[in-house]
């Protein structure tokens, strides 16, 4: 990889902008609070042009990938599209030289993702994912908690859920061909907070899924997401975690993480964790709140790392690993077995 003198010099465009949570404005001012310089952005709707060129004064505007490409300076790329255009524009982007950063997830299948970061390798170019929740508060304080101090001893399992009941909306998220599934859009999220706290290789996953509930009721019809959906991970030194994401669950278990260990457990909510422990034949219940979230430090790391050759935090094959196991989880609910995992 051929470094960058300054970080003003990473010119940076999106590929997207707006959306239900304005993420193009969103990405580009990260990059901008981080020293990278604006240059461009892509989008298909010319009134969410408009709106960045307001936001932007100045800025690039192309309605396609191609165009922006043969026209623009940038040198990183942030896409920020529907989940299964990320693989292909990615490629696009990285077989024309330019650094890549995806919204998550990466990508839909392995199969993508290996290709993705081949094509990153051959071209000598950064692939990275936007993992910004690797430093929400909630997680940097049970890594403090559980990996540093061991206040629940050995971790040996782990549940992630998300989700009540509830009639999924109509747009792109809720379906199953663009989305990948019901698993993969907060699934990613707490895959990735789990394979932190557990530092082991996975071995299998198992899939398990509920079809059919919803779709007569939604526009996606058969193509709607699933009704809910778990996998079980399975990891080399014998602990597990559990993933389920519903839209039928009408009596969820409180919080959304809960870190199960030998002396303890650790419940993640919203407002903040609660530890429960045993101290020989009494139980202790301790409360306490999060950190604060840290999100600038990813596009930092991405800067550091171009202009310094600072090691990068969120590297393809980090986020290759979410995406294998919800691949081989889908699959796996398909053929009614578990799956073996495969790493390079």
């Amino acid at each position: 990889m051929k470094k960058i003198k300054k970080t003003s010099e990473i010119r940076v465009g999106v590929i997207g902008y707006g959306g239900a949570f304005n993420m193009g404005l969103g990405h580009l001012k990260q990059m901008q609070q981080a020293g990278m310089t604006p240059v461009a952005v892509t989008e298909i709707d010319p009134d969410r042009l408009k709106i960045a060129s307001t936001d932007f004064p100045g800025i690039q505007t192309y309605t396609t990938v191609a165009e922006m490409l043969r026209n623009s300076d940038v040198n990183l790329v942030t896409i920020i599209t529907p989940h299964n255009t990320h693989a292909k524009i990615g490629l696009q982007c990285l077989k024309a030289g330019r650094h890549v950063v995806c919204e998550k997830p990466l990508a839909i299948t392995t199969a993508e993702c290996d290709a993705m970061i081949a094509a990153a390798k051959k071209a000598g170019v950064v692939l990275s994912t936007y993992h910004n929740r690797h430093w929400d508060g909630w997680i940097l304080r049970a890594l403090e908690q559980i990996r540093e101090k061991k206040v629940i001893g050995e971790v040996y399992h782990i549940e992630a859920r998300m989700g009540t009941w509830q009639q999924p909306g109509d747009w792109w998220r809720a379906s199953r061909s663009i989305s990948g599934g019901v698993l993969y859009d907060w699934g990613v999220h707490l895959l990735e907070y789990g394979l932190q706290m557990i530092d082991s290789e996975v071995t299998e996953v198992s899939g398990y899924s509920k079809c059919g509930y919803w779709a007569p009721r939604t526009k996606w019809k058969k193509d709607t997401n699933e009704d809910e959906a778990e996998a079980v991970v399975r990891f080399r030194n014998a602990s597990w975690l559990t993933l389920n994401i519903t839209s039928l669950d009408s009596h969820r278990k409180p919080g959304f993480l809960e870190i199960i260990g030998t002396e303890g457990n650790y419940v993640i909510d919203w407002s903040g964790y609660t530890l429960h422990k045993k101290n020989g034949k009494t139980q202790t219940v301790e409360q306490g709140s999060h950190y604060p979230d840290e999100h600038h430090r990813f596009y930092g790391n991405i800067a550091d790392h171009l202009t310094k050759g600072t090691k990068l935090v969120i590297t393809p094959e980090w986020s290759r690993r979410p995406i294998h196991i919800l691949d081989l989880a889908v699959q796996s609910a398909k053929k009614g077995r578990a799956l073996p995992a495969k790493y390079n």
